[in-house]
């Protein structure tokens, strides 16, 4: 477990942005040092030289849907910082649409990051942790659609219950084999960040996404109902970041996304499944 974070160096994909650029404000006011892997050049620019005032960043753009260039950000941060101790796997995208109705280049984008890219963070990035003997700990944003699997977003739920396997086994594994690395997997509900704007990176080869049916605007319209209980990002990162120096594994950073999870257990062990949940609703 790693409950001090002075002199330690962290890696933040995503941090650009939303809650990974949250994540790296926290991380540097309690003395880490943090490279900023991102998507966004101009974006990442602006951000890590606002970061900068914090503390010690670098910022090295990075496409985590890429296996080469996560092991090119890797072995950058071998080359000047050492093995971090840190990993915050929190690039993600998402689009909507019905199953039947999502392309095939939604698909392929949404797994290529948000699976694809967690994969190649813990792919290049654990076996150097491992390899320094040192405490460590690795964080992937996940979401709580890896586990309640809302209409209108197939593509983003599978990817999200595939990363929050991913961390489960990881952690595992890691335990099985006695190596002092620490895993979380967070499950963000409703946070005010740029991710519904994620088609700002989609990639120009893919094709454009589904067109909006009356059936997504009608999810649209019930997901709009339920901005009061977003959290921004600065409490989400916050939330984060104590919860992995206390070495917690699942992290659901809004609290009555639990009562919607237990709700989503009971009705699956009676054969039903749990579909939009709202507030109050049972």
């Amino acid at each position: 477990m790693i409950d001090e974070l002075e002199g330690k160096t962290a890696v933040v994909t995503g941090a650009a942005s939303g809650i990974g650029f949250e994540l790296t404000k926290r991380l540097l006011r309690e003395g880490a040092r943090v490279v900023m892997a991102d998507i966004e050049a101009t974006a990442l620019d602006t951000s890590a030289a606002a970061a900068g005032a914090f503390g010690e960043v670098l910022a090295v753009r990075t496409d985590v849907a890429d296996s080469a260039a996560v092991d090119a950000l890797a072995a950058r941060v071998d080359d000047t910082f050492g093995s971090p101790q840190l990993v915050f796997a929190n690039a993600g995208v998402t689009a909507s649409g019905a199953a039947w109705e999502s392309t095939l280049d939604d698909w392929q984008w949404l797994w290529n990051v948000n699976v694809r890219g967690a994969v190649h963070c813990v792919r290049s990035f654990v076996p150097r942790m491992i390899a320094a003997g040192r405490p460590g700990h690795v964080c992937i944003t996940g979401s709580l659609a890896g586990y309640i699997n809302q209409p209108g977003f197939a593509a983003y739920n599978a990817s999200k219950a595939a990363v929050t396997a991913l961390a489960e086994t990881l952690a595992a594994d890691l335990r099985e084999a006695r190596h002092p690395i620490g895993v979380s997997v967070v499950a963000p509900w409703f946070v005010m960040t740029r991710l519904a704007q994620s088609a700002r990176n989609r990639p120009a080869a893919l094709d454009e996404s589904a067109p909006a049916s009356d059936f997504m605007r009608d999810v649209w319209s019930k997901l709009a109902s339920m901005k009061d209980v977003a959290l921004t990002a600065v409490e989400v990162a916050d939330i984060v970041v104590d919860a992995v120096k206390d070495g917690r594994f699942a992290i659901f950073p809004y609290e009555p996304s639990r009562d919607a999870l237990r709700a989503r257990v009971d009705r699956l062990l009676d054969g039903d499944v749990l579909g939009l949940y709202l507030p109050g609703q049972k």
